[in-house]
């Protein structure tokens, strides 16, 4: 995809910087500008089928800008950062990233992916494959990819990690972050005595989850606790940046929540039971 730079060019860059891992991403007017990468042109395409399915909070893909880099919409609002503020740990706030889920999910349920999609994967973690699997999803629902207005949830960026995946895989992730499944002594204070149990149970319940993949989603998240500690150890001996979030966070943070999961799961699992 191509496209001639909008109107905003000879604007200031303003170098967007966050808790990500992609350098070199700058904001020109209403636009964002980012490297190209292998994966660039399959995004785009899977962004435009999102918006013209009728999901229109993410970035709408504009094509590629005279200096080779990838163009975007910017999205406005405002993007929480580590360690989530108190006014991220309300309910109402977990209730409108699975309604945000739940309408992406919807939007991308029709999509077939090109014979020659390329798929972003994080290092030491395996390409990503389309067998098996449901839809494509966003993969990353990490505070720094979610974008709030009025205090609440209401659009997503950063589509790096984009692949064929499951339901149960993408609300897997985003209770991950956002409920949070993390032993308490690395929530941040705000979540640190919240009923993770029942936040779990109205996450599945907004968004639609049955009684199969109610009962499924408990093993999922011992599996995802398991799979990110192993994956995260792998990473930090291939790169810098991992190592540095190694060093820094997983370490300790990890084998704490796959231990937590373990501990909690029987009481998830019979919340969610109760609630289907």
């Amino acid at each position: 995809m191509t496209a001639e730079s909008p109107a905003g060019d000879g604007e200031a860059e303003l170098p967007l910087e966050g808790d990500g891992v992609t350098p070199g991403i700058v904001r020109i007017g209403d636009t964002i500008r980012r490297p190209v990468r292998p994966f660039t042109g399959t995004v785009q395409r899977y962004l435009a089928a999102l918006h013209q399915a009728g999901f229109h909070d993410a970035p709408l893909p504009l094509g590629v800008d005279d200096q080779g880099r990838e163009m975007l919409s910017y999205v406005a609002g405002d993007v929480p950062r580590e360690p989530l503020p108190a006014a991220c740990a309300g309910d109402d706030v977990l209730i409108a990233i699975a309604g945000l889920l739940r309408r992406l999910h919807q939007a991308a349920a029709d999509w077939v992916p090109p014979a020659d999609a390329v798929w972003g994967y994080l290092p030491g973690a395996a390409p990503p494959t389309a067998l098996g699997q449901e839809l494509v999803g966003h993969a990353d629902y990490c505070p720094g990819n979610v974008v709030f207005r009025h205090g609440l949830p209401a659009a997503l960026i950063d589509f790096d990690l984009a692949r064929p995946t499951t339901r149960l895989a993408e609300v897997a992730n985003a209770l991950y972050w956002w409920a949070p499944l993390l032993d308490p002594v690395d929530r941040a204070p705000a979540f640190v005595d919240l009923d993770i149990p029942q936040r779990v149970a109205g996450f599945a319940g907004t968004y639609g989850l049955d009684r199969e993949q109610r009962q499924a989603l408990v093993p999922w998240l011992r599996l995802r606790a398991q799979q990110s500690h192993r994956w995260a150890r792998a990473a930090a001996e291939l790169d810098p940046v991992f190592r540095r979030f190694w060093d820094t966070v997983s370490r300790h943070r990890l084998p704490r929540a796959e231990a937590w999961i373990e501990r909690e799961g029987p009481a998830i699992a019979r919340r969610l039971a109760a609630g289907s």
